[in-house]
Formats: C-alpha cells, sequence, structure tokens
C-alpha cells in the first residue's frame, strides 16, 4: 500500500471515532468530561492497533486485542481502568455496526477484568457537619462554598446536576431543586432548612458580587462571573475536608454517598432514597445498605457492653 493510501485509511479510523464522539454528546447527552475520555482512550488503543499494522477497524482481530490487552496491563494500570477501556470499546464496537462501519463489533471478544466493589467510604456525622461549616461565611466565595457543600449534602446531588443548576430551577416555597440526572432525566431534589439558608445567603449576599456581566442565569459562579466548572467544585472540596483534617480521600461523590447512608442510618425507606439520588435501578441503590449494615456493626461494636468480651473471647479461641 503506497502512503497516500496508508495516510486515508488512517485519516478514515479517526473520522469514525469523532461519528461516534458526536453521537455520544448529541444523541447520549454525554458529559464533557465523558466524552474527553472515551476520545483520549480510544484514540489510545487506535494509535496502538495502527502500530500493529489495522489499515480499518474491521481489520481488528483477537490477536491484536490480546497484544492490546498485555500493553495496557504491561503499562500497571489497574483492573478498574482496563475494565473501563473495555467497556468504552465495546460501545464503540457496537456504535460501527449500527453505522455499518463493521458487519460486527470488533470488540465484541474483548472480556473484562473481574473487578472487586469498592464500598464508598460516607463521612460520619461530625465528619458532615465540620466540613459544612469550613468555609469562611464573611466573603462572596465563602458564601457560596458553603451553599455548595450543604446543597451537594443535603440533595445528594451529582456535581454535574450541581453545576449545571440555574436561577429558575429553585423552588423557594417547596424547598426543591430542578436537576437534570445521567441522560438528560428531570428530577426533583429536596433540601433542608440549613441547606435553604446557606443558599439564600449566598444568592442574597455573595452571589451579586461574583457576577460581572449580570446576564447569566448560572446559580453557582467562578471569580471571573461565569458558571463554576465540575472541577473547580471538586477542588473546592477538596480543599475544605484538608482544611477541617478529615484523613480520607473526599470529593463531591463522597457527599452523595454520605447523604443516601445517612438516610438509611436514620429509618429511610430503600425505595425512598432511590427517588431521591435519581436512580433507575434498585440495585444501584443497594450498595448503600452494605455501607449502613457496615456502620452498624461499627456502632454494635463500640457501644455494646459484651461486644469487645465477645471479639477478645473469638481472638482467645483463634490462638489457641
Amino acid at each position: 500500500m503506497n502512503a497516500s493510501r496508508f495516510s486515508k485509511e488512517r485519516k478514515n479510523l479517526k473520522r469514525q471515532l469523532e461519528r461516534f464522539l458526536t453521537y455520544l454528546l448529541v444523541e447520549k447527552n454525554a458529559s464533557p468530561y465523558t466524552i474527553d475520555n472515551y476520545g483520549r482512550e480510544i484514540e489510545e488503543c487506535m494509535a496502538f492497533l495502527q502500530d500493529q499494522g489495522v489499515q480499518k477497524w474491521a481489520d481488528v482481530a483477537r490477536p491484536a486485542l490480546r497484544c492490546y490487552l498485555a500493553w495496557l496491563n504491561g503499562k500497571g494500570y489497574v483492573k478498574a481502568s482496563v475494565a473501563r477501556r473495555i467497556s468504552e470499546l465495546r460501545s464503540f464496537g457496537r456504535f460501527l455496526a449500527r453505522e455499518d462501519v463493521v458487519p460486527t463489533s470488533p470488540f465484541r471478544a474483548l472480556s473484562s477484568p473481574k473487578v472487586p466493589k469498592r464500598l464508598p467510604m460516607p463521612l460520619s456525622v461530625p465528619e458532615t457537619v465540620a466540613l459544612l461549616n469550613a468555609p469562611d461565611a464573611t466573603t462572596p466565595q465563602g458564601l457560596r462554598d458553603r451553599a455548595i457543600l450543604d446543597v451537594l449534602y443535603s440533595g445528594g446531588l451529582r456535581v454535574s446536576e450541581l453545576v449545571g443548576l440555574n436561577l429558575n430551577n429553585l423552588d423557594w416555597q417547596r424547598n426543591e431543586l430542578r436537576v437534570w440526572a445521567k441522560g438528560a432525566k428531570e428530577r426533583i431534589a429536596l433540601l433542608g432548612g440549613p441547606a435553604v439558608a446557606a443558599l439564600g445567603a449566598y444568592i442574597e449576599q455573595g452571589r451579586p458580587h461574583l457576577l460581572r456581566d449580570g446576564t447569566t442565569n448560572a446559580v453557582f459562579l467562578n471569580r471571573f462571573g461565569g458558571r463554576l466548572s465540575t472541577r473547580s467544585v471538586m477542588n473546592i472540596v477538596k480543599k475544605y475536608s484538608q482544611l477541617v483534617g478529615l484523613q480520607k480521600r473526599v470529593t463531591p461523590h463522597t457527599l452523595r454517598h454520605t447523604f443516601a447512608t445517612h438516610l438509611l442510618d436514620g429509618g429511610a425507606d430503600l425505595r425512598c432514597v432511590q427517588e431521591l439520588l435519581g436512580h433507575a435501578r434498585l440495585s444501584t441503590t443497594q450498595v448503600y445498605t452494605h455501607v449502613s449494615q457496615s456502620r452498624a456493626r461499627e456502632v454494635y461494636l463500640h457501644s455494646h457492653p459484651l461486644a469487645k468480651a465477645t471479639q477478645n473471647d473469638e481472638a482467645d479461641h483463634a490462638s489457641v
């Protein structure tokens, strides 16, 4: 094959990937973060396959895929990272088949490594209170940050839902937020009294100082007056978790985990928690029951007068 034909085939590979990313954006309403990950990691695989002599997606064969998996393992990627890449490639392969680029998905033979489930690590109630009280409420940024932390915890919001909030999504009469979850599905998030107070204080006293041109409808603003980004919210949560000395990694999703776990610890029905989280399947919510049971065991061992004695007896028997 001459050089010009070779270059054309490579461009076709790239063009199909770009079409797939457009499909994710337009048809699936995927987040910029998701699209960036898919594009970067599938392109990484594409470059590897090209080095293996692959000219068209239909040319991808098992030996090349086995080499790709071996290459990932050699790079030291953990199982979860490898599984994510395989999932992305399978999704891309199904798209290629639907678009008649290939007769069947070239990635259908890929099998994911078994990834051990990691239970979420929620904050305790004292840790949560310390985190929520950390921002300096005498400054516009502090008022904003306090409102962000309160809304994430009180409403169980995803970070994408938080940064997408507009002023007309707030219902002050009912203490509710109208948010858009994954797949552009609308849901209602509820807010408790402290979160409503923090959000109100920010909008009345903090937001006007951050606003620049007066035209944006976004609730949470950065220092330039634009909509706050997902990355900025992650940095805000990290900043205050370190400030109060939490000895664990805390992200916006940690507050969502904490919201669900505290509800279950307080006796909330699993179906109710599912609705509040906006989960399509109950099985997604059930992971929190394991966390809650773990918490119940911890409380039992710490609080029951004979629990420690039982533990010591078991240890004695084990050492015999």
